[in-house]
């Protein structure tokens, strides 16, 4: 799954990547791959991935991994083809959700491309484009399903019955993803305004709270989530060595970073939780949506484990990191045997049993 991080020019958009994808998997110590210039996968961190190799000493320690696209600014008439126009737009759509970068800074040697800060203005601007850009795409697609439900095929007329509904909605400026409309019904029209969004402000070192709070109450009215951060300090901190980094956080008195927190704060839009498996070889942190069942959870490792699925033998990381050993929550009773219809959920550490 990847994350677009997107924004109008000169926002930070570039800093905040690069310091993601270089200077936050280097202090974690975890494994990191730049798979192209643009794109970034980034471990999330998990200090329950950590207390579990320190209770079973792996070979190997595998975090959950979340993928990153540097997504090229945004101007005010992209939908009409300024600017990159359609080659962005382009790179938004093929992401499954979005970072919107918004300035909350103020700096002369800065140009804003608006001329002034103002994030309500310019998360409306970048809205608007996105808006202006599906109902483009809806009229195209309007035209070929209007053809086909004329001729009576079923699915057509209710497919234009949603089409009707996002064209009606997008024009009154809402986006496709707050029209209370069935996901799976949408997600064929593949719109950039039906994607789930996180708000991160960009500020300065001594953070406008002002800005910090209108940006908070910008998401809130959308039902999102917001994170302010300071690109300049993130960047800094990423440069670091591992050591000198810790120091440098208890000087500030900060205790996690604002990248960790977007991280974190962007695998959990996407809907996903992670659960666990551990032994002498490795421990290892496996991404899932939220809901998905043992047979779903085990075929994330391999299909096979999916279509043999058996049973999973199952304990909560609460219980092995105050109990310590195996043997001890098996003596108690703490381990679970737990069949196809069970849900797996977050932080469940498992040992999945499958016929070949």
């Amino acid at each position: 799954m990847e994350i677009g991080i997107v924004g109008l020019p000169n926002v930070g958009k570039s800093t905040i990547f690069n310091a993601l994808t270089s200077g936050h998997a280097q202090a974690s110590n975890y494994p990191f791959t730049t798979i192209e210039p643009n794109i970034g996968i980034v471990a999330v961190p998990d200090k329950r991935l950590d207390r579990l190799s320190s209770l079973f000493k792996p070979k190997k320690t595998t975090p959950a991994t979340v993928r990153f696209v540097d997504i090229a600014g945004l101007v005010k008439g992209a939908a009409a083809g300024e600017g990159l126009g359609n080659k962005f737009l382009s790179h938004i759509r093929e992401v499954d959700a979005v970072i919107m970068m918004v300035r909350l800074f103020k700096d002369p040697d800065v140009v804003h491309t608006m001329g002034s800060v103002d994030p309500r203005r310019d998360v409306e601007i970048i809205e608007t484009e996105l808006a202006l850009a599906d109902l483009a795409s809806l009229e195209k697609q309007y035209d070929k399903v209007s053809g086909k439900a004329k001729s009576g095929d079923k699915a057509a007329r209710e497919a234009l019955v949603v089409l009707d509904a996002l064209k009606t909605g997008l024009s009154a400026g809402k986006p496709a993803r707050a029209l209370g409309l069935d996901p799976k019904a949408i997600r064929e029209f593949f719109l950039l305004t039906a994607k789930p969004v996180l708000f991160v402000g960009n500020t300065d070192e001594t953070a406008d709270a002002k800005l910090s709070a209108e940006l908070e109450s910008i998401a809130r009215e959308r039902g999102a989530k917001a994170v302010a951060l300071c690109s300049k300090l993130e960047a800094e901190i990423a440069q670091l060595a591992v050591e000198d980094r810790k120091a440098f956080m208890v000087e500030l008195g900060i205790q996690t970073t604002g990248l960790e927190r977007v991280i974190v704060a962007a695998y959990d839009l996407l809907g996903q939780c992670s659960y666990f498996t551990a032994g002498e070889d490795e421990v290892r942190a496996w991404t899932i949506s939220r809901g998905f069942k043992g047979p779903q959870a085990a075929g994330v490792i391999h299909t096979d484990f999916e279509k043999g699925f058996i049973k999973a033998d199952v304990y909560s990381f609460k219980d092995i990191d105050t109990h310590l050993k195996e043997p001890v929550l098996r003596e108690r009773g703490l381990i679970r045997s737990e069949g196809r219809d069970y849900v797996v959920r977050d932080g469940d550490v498992c040992f999945f049993k499958f016929s070949s």
